[in-house]
């Protein structure tokens, strides 16, 4: 799991609690704990069932980064506070050198809308997601954001879609699904992605995730295949 603009480290703190099975609140105080009605004893059990379930720690860590030192250095701080400071990695990066190992992953984010940015920086931004997502071909990406037009700035319909408000932000949660591990996309995203460091003119233009949807390639290999064949 990567969040590449993971600022305080809210979705990969949450994240990680979800994956170590620790319930949410279990740390805090309720004001029905007050109520007579609630033996003292009910909260006390309850807490230490909840404890009993947890693992002790994630099999591998998850990742955030950012390009601002502030933001992870109170990631980091949250991330303790919460318990799970051992199960996410944090680190300084910009997103223009987003990267990995891994062959699969998830990437969820919920990047800058403008609101706080130079427009035209948000812009660029943007604009510069077809061509770092692509390195991740066979992932999934989900991103939340109230950027207007992002589906035709990327070139892709999201596989979904939901509307969301982020305060009185309208934002859209977009779902673009990775290919499963095996099949046949996750080969095709391979050699596209070959195929466009070779041709970065291929790079933009609805190439999206390491190449074209099965159909549009289909369709674009036919019309080559007429073109080679013309005098």
């Amino acid at each position: 799991l990567l969040d590449p603009f993971c600022g305080g480290g809210t979705i990969l703190i949450e994240a990680a609690m979800v994956g170590r099975k620790m319930a949410p609140g279990l740390k805090r105080n309720f004001a029905c704990e007050a109520w007579t009605c609630c033996p003292a004893d009910i909260w006390t059990q309850e807490r230490a069932s909840a404890k009993e379930v947890q693992l002790d720690k994630l099999p591998q860590r998850i990742v955030g980064t950012d390009r601002h030192g502030g933001a992870l250095a109170l990631a980091r701080r949250n991330a303790e506070a919460a318990g799970v400071g051992d199960d996410i990695h944090f680190q300084q990066r910009d997103f223009a050198d987003l990267s990995s190992s891994r062959e699969y992953g998830c990437m969820i984010t919920n990047p800058p809308y403008g609101d706080r940015l130079d427009p035209h920086e948000v812009n660029q931004l943007y604009e510069s997601m077809p061509g770092v997502l692509k390195r991740l071909p066979t992932w999934s990406h989900y991103i939340l954001t109230a950027y207007r037009g992002f589906e035709k700035l990327i070139g892709r319909q999201a596989d979904r879609r939901r509307k969301l408000y982020n305060g009185r932000i309208e934002c859209n949660y977009y779902q673009f699904h990775g290919p499963k591990p095996g099949s046949a996309a996750v080969q095709n995203a391979g050699h596209e992605t070959a195929d466009q460091s070779e041709h970065p003119s291929t790079s933009s233009g609805g190439t999206l995730f390491g190449g074209l949807p099965a159909k549009d390639r289909e369709q674009a290999e036919l019309l080559a295949s007429r073109l080679k064949k013309r005098p």
